[in-house]
């Protein structure tokens, strides 16, 4: 298993490395420039011109590159043009934020996902399938931000019992997790559903009935544990996909994360803190599929790393 994750990491390595190169090209490719938005409209050209020496901007892109990767060997992500406060802090400073609320999300996404696909699954063409369907399809059909608005005027305007956003105490990323939990729920509910109703159509389901285990058993220690292994697979991808495009949830609900603060340096053209986040986001989705591996192995032991 070590063997195979340090083969991983080092597959990955070519992978940040284009994705280093390609966010850097895009953010010089696009209109805009940082030294103008900075020293604002009524800036003289000398202003501008000695903003951009000082970051560096008027230096060719492939040694603006260069500065850029050797600096990040060191671990140095460079200083924000904006704030003039090193990138890294920045990033793990939201990050936290980003982080805590994808994990309530997908906690929320994995217990309703599961729960209304086993339901469907092992019932199926009744009413609970149906449901749990319905439910499925409502959580993929609804736009993260609107369920946001129902949700922030339903218990925090008219109940009054949640805070509408902000990040005050732990009850602040209960409506924002639920926000973002249920449209993951819904394609992990899916997931569920169709690789329990095909484990449950082997004949070693059939074997273990025959045999007197109690449906219960069946269900949980023959049937659940082989569906997982392509559900796993899901959760994986939507946890990555919860990290990086929390956007919407984190503005609705004023959540000072990554994925809002990257908007925002978009914006404002921080190259530094563009590079530093999307490079931090994608070191973060390599590190999710590779532990991804590692539960398939716990989950099914046929399954070996060479």
């Amino acid at each position: 298993m070590r063997a195979y994750l340090a083969r991983r990491m080092l597959v990955a390595i070519p992978s940040l490395l284009a994705v280093t190169v390609l966010v850097f090209v895009a953010m010089r490719v696009v209109p805009g420039d940082p030294a103008v938005l900075l020293a604002g409209d009524f800036a003289t050209p000398e202003t501008v011109a000695a903003l951009r020496a000082r970051w560096g901007l008027d230096r060719p892109l492939v040694v603006q590159y260069a500065v850029f990767m050797a600096r990040l060997v060191r671990g140095d992500l460079g200083a924000s043009i904006v704030s003039d406060l090193p990138v890294l802090d920045e990033i793990l400073q939201r990050f936290r934020v980003t982080l805590v609320l994808a994990l309530a999300a997908i906690g929320v996404a994995v217990l309703i996902g599961l729960s209304a696909g086993i339901l469907g699954a092992i019932r199926p063409y009744s009413a609970w399938d149906y449901g749990s369907m319905v439910l499925a399809l409502a959580g993929v059909s609804t736009p993260i931000f609107w369920s946001g608005m129902l949700l922030i005027l339903l218990f925090a305007v008219r109940l009054s019992w949640l805070p509408a956003g902000g990040v005050a105490s732990w009850q602040s990323f209960i409506l924002p997790a639920l926000s973002l939990g249920f449209f993951a729920a819904g394609i992990i509910a899916r997931q569920t559903r169709s690789a329990m109703l095909d484990v449950l159509r082997q004949d070693y389901i059939r074997t273990a009935r025959a045999k007197g285990v109690p449906e219960r058993g069946v269900i949980q220690v023959h049937a659940l544990r082989n569906a997982l292994v392509p559900v796993v697979t899901i959760v994986g991808l939507e946890f990555g996909r919860l990290l990086g495009g929390a956007v919407l949830t984190e503005t609705v609900f004023s959540l000072p994360g990554l994925g809002s603060f990257l908007v925002v340096s978009i914006f404002k053209r921080d190259y530094p803190v563009i590079q530093g986040v999307v490079l931090w986001l994608a070191l973060a989705f390599v590190l999710i599929n590779m532990l991804v591996d590692i539960v398939y192995a716990a989950l099914d032991p046929r399954i070996r790393y060479a």
